[in-house]
């Protein structure tokens, strides 16, 4: 069987994807967090490099341009850009890393693509459950909730579906989540050490 490489976590904000991927890669001295590249402003205490790659505008067209962006999404809302640097990514796999992204539908559509990824969907617990996650993690109106509600609703049945794997994340079971998706990725191929 040949060693795979490249990881994609999707699922909803607070879904608890990105503790998964910490987990892991607490655990697996082998593997990468895939990094995304973004117009947007570092927040305090970002660091580029580390939590993004952080690029202006124009310089990040440049880059889609000359191919080092091959997939990537606009928020007109915010005027900014997300993508997967491919430079970097390759870097990583050559390496000999793993990397695991956190991203987007049309990323993971792309490494599945062009680099064999396994794509996983973490699925939130029940609604009730998932509400107070989100709502913990940052105030908001009803009205915000509702929105992210509606967004949330539509990635599980439009999206969810197309990924190879769906995992629910329940509450204080984190630890479950995470060896099951260990598990997955064992079973298809990818060598963990």
């Amino acid at each position: 069987m040949q060693l795979r490489s490249v990881v994609a976590i999707a699922g909803p904000a607070g879904s608890g994807k990105d503790s998964i991927i910490r987990a892991i890669l607490a655990r697996h001295a082998n593997t990468a967090y895939g990094l995304t590249t973004t117009t947007r402003a570092p927040r305090p205490g970002e660091v580029d490099g580390v939590h993004y790659r952080f690029l202006d505008n124009a310089r990040f067209l440049l880059e889609v341009e000359q191919g080092n962006i091959p997939e990537h999404y606009y928020r007109a809302a915010t005027d900014t850009y997300y993508g997967l640097y491919k430079p970097d990514l390759d870097a990583a796999i050559r390496d000999g890393k793993i990397v695991f992204y956190q991203i987007q539908i049309v990323g993971a559509k792309y490494l599945k693509s062009a680099y064999n990824a396994t794509t996983l969907f973490i699925m939130p617990p029940t609604s009730d459950a998932f509400e107070q996650r989100v709502r913990a993690r940052a105030p908001m109106s009803d009205a915000e909730w509702q929105e992210r509600l509606a967004f949330t609703k539509r990635e599980i049945e439009e999206e969810s579906p197309w990924y190879d794997h769906r995992i629910t994340n329940e509450d204080n079971k984190l630890e479950e989540s995470v060896q099951r998706v260990i598990d997955i990725l064992k079973q298809e191929g990818y060598d963990l050490k």
